[in-house]
């Protein structure tokens, strides 16, 4: 923690997307270590943006309102900066399939936007991409390494694979010192809860403290290696901050996956409600089921000294509290399908 306090204490930090779920977590953990953090977000309803997130650290940071894809807007910002987290992104499997040209523009043509303004303004700065395991579609043997071939099975892999892509293509032509994170199912608190489509572990929880039955499709036996958002934070911290990251791509991971049908029990126990049922997959749905993933995380523990330190069953209770103490700030009228 020193090493990291005494890389960002100070330093001007640009967060993108930072009032959503890993971006506010991030910038939380960059107000401990004093930095001097400027978060820019859209505050779309699509996303998760929620001026919540940042409840207690808000007079600690600039906040600019604002779209990623507005070039002159984004072109002024970041000449401050030669430290950027770039957060923006679609997650939504399913949606990136009901709607591929806003999936297109979230993860490609932003992406292109702030790279072409850090290209004219600050080439010298260093970037943090968020890529997903997405990219790498239905795994073949596990544990996954990042010399896994690139197969995405839906729009969303394929749109992030792009904009991690742009990314090197950048450093490549331009100079900019750029990293890549592919993160995996991530979890905790200020996570969006107003919809099943930005990730399940938080549907979970949602569905669970609303006494309601969660629906496991094809069984639930899926494996899923997860990792408490504090775990992630770490790994960006530390990615940014290492000049061994610099153009380097890195999975996360966790050393004990477990079945969905195991996290939705945890976190029902948890909760002290909700109820686990096994349903068959709806056929929509199941074309774009990538089965078991285990990331290998062995490069960024090599390189970075990262590993998960939260395990699940802390996890799991430490977000069912968050969301039981502020239900008011993230729940929404009835959402269920």
């Amino acid at each position: 923690m020193d090493e990291l306090r005494s890389h960002y204490q100070g330093r001007p930090v640009l967060v993108t997307g930072g009032a959503g779920f890993i971006g506010a977590n991030l910038t939380r953990a960059l107000v401990a270590l004093d930095a001097q953090v400027t978060v820019l977000d859209s505050l779309s309803p699509l996303y998760g943006g929620n001026l919540f997130n940042l409840d207690g650290v808000e007079e600690r940071i600039r906040f600019v309102e604002g779209d990623q894809g507005d070039a002159k807007e984004v072109g002024r910002l970041v000449r401050d900066f030669d430290r950027v987290f770039n957060l923006v992104g679609q997650v939504s499997h399913v949606d990136s399939m009901e709607d591929p040209y806003t999936d297109l523009r979230t993860n490609v043509t932003v992406q292109i936007a702030l790279l072409e303004a850090l290209r004219r303004h600050r080439p010298d700065a260093k970037v943090l991409y968020a890529g997903t395991r997405g990219q790498y579609g239905r795994p073949g043997p596990r544990p996954v390494d990042e010399s896994a071939p690139i197969a995405p099975i839906d729009v969303n892999g394929i749109n992030k694979h792009a904009g991690e892509a742009y990314h090197f293509l950048y450093a490549r032509a331009y100079g900019l010192r750029v990293s890549s994170l592919r993160l995996t199912n991530t979890y905790g608190p200020r996570h969006t809860m107003r919809t099943a489509r930005q990730g399940v572990f938080a549907w979970f929880v949602r569905q669970a403290l609303d006494g309601q039955e969660i629906r496991l499709f094809g069984g639930g036996e899926q494996l899923r290696d997860c990792n408490h958002v504090s775990d992630e934070v770490t790994a960006l911290l530390l990615a940014m901050a290492s000049p061994a990251a610099d153009g380097e791509v890195f999975n996360l991971g966790s050393p004990r996956p477990v079945s969905l049908h195991a996290i939705a029990g945890a976190i029902v126990a948890a909760a002290g409600s909700g109820s686990v049922t096994r349903v068959p997959y709806p056929p929509h749905l199941q074309s774009i089921e990538i089965g078991d993933y285990v990331g290998d995380y062995g490069k960024a523990k090599r390189l970075l000294g990262w590993e998960p330190r939260v395990d699940l069953a802390e996890g799991v209770r430490d977000t069912v509290e968050f969301y039981r103490a502020h239900r008011d700030r993230y729940w929404t009228r009835e959402v269920y399908p």
